[in-house]
C-alpha cells in the first residue's frame, strides 16, 4: 500500500469513528430525554380545572371545538386561546424528574401550591420557582418535575356570556 493510500485509510477510519461516536451520543441523548409533564396530546384534552392560590376552582369543558366555563350554572363561553395554552401545559418540556420524597414539600412551595391545574383528571401542582434558574417545581403524582416558568398557569381572561 502506498503512503497516500494509508493516509486515506486512516482518514476514512477516523471519519467512521467520529460518525459512530456521534450516533452513540445522539442515541444516549434521546434515551436520557426527560419528556413532557403528561404523556398526552394537548389537543385531546377535554376538561380543565384551574385553582389559583386564594381563588375558587374554575372548571372548563371543550364542546364542539370551543371551551366553556361550566361551574357557573349555565355554561359560559371562555377564551379558546387561553384555554388552549393551559392544555399545552401537558406538553411542557421537563428538564428533570425526581421522586417526590426527595424534597420537603414546604421548601419548594408544594405544601400550599401556587396553582393546581387538572387536565382530564390529572393534577399538576405548581410550587415555587428555583433559586438558581427560571424553572418551577411541578408535582405530578409521586414525582416532581422542573419545567420552564412560562408554563405556570395564570388567570383565564375573556369569559363571555352565551349569545
Amino acid at each position: 500500500m502506498t503512503r497516500s493510500g494509508r493516509r486515506r485509510l486512516v482518514a476514512l477510519l477516523a471519519v467512521a469513528a467520529l460518525l459512530a461516536a456521534a450516533g452513540w451520543q445522539w442515541r444516549q441523548d434521546r434515551h436520557a430525554a426527560d419528556g413532557t409533564l403528561l404523556a398526552r396530546d394537548p389537543a385531546s384534552i377535554d376538561a380543565i380545572a384551574l385553582r389559583l392560590a386564594g381563588a375558587p376552582v374554575e372548571h372548563y369543558a371543550r364542546r364542539d371545538g370551543h371551551w366553556w366555563r361550566t361551574d357557573a350554572g349555565t355554561p359560559v363561553r371562555a377564551d379558546d386561546g387561553r384555554l388552549g395554552e393551559l392544555a399545552e401545559v401537558a406538553a411542557a418540556p421537563v428538564l428533570g424528574w425526581r421522586e417526590a420524597d426527595a424534597f420537603e414539600p414546604g421548601r419548594i412551595g408544594l405544601s400550599h401550591p401556587l396553582a393546581v391545574l387538572t387536565l382530564d383528571g390529572q393534577a399538576l401542582e405548581f410550587g415555587e420557582s428555583m433559586a438558581t434558574g427560571p424553572l418551577r417545581y411541578v408535582r405530578v403524582g409521586r414525582r416532581i418535575a422542573l419545567v420552564p416558568l412560562r408554563y405556570t398557569p395564570r388567570p383565564v381572561q375573556g369569559v363571555r356570556a352565551t349569545p
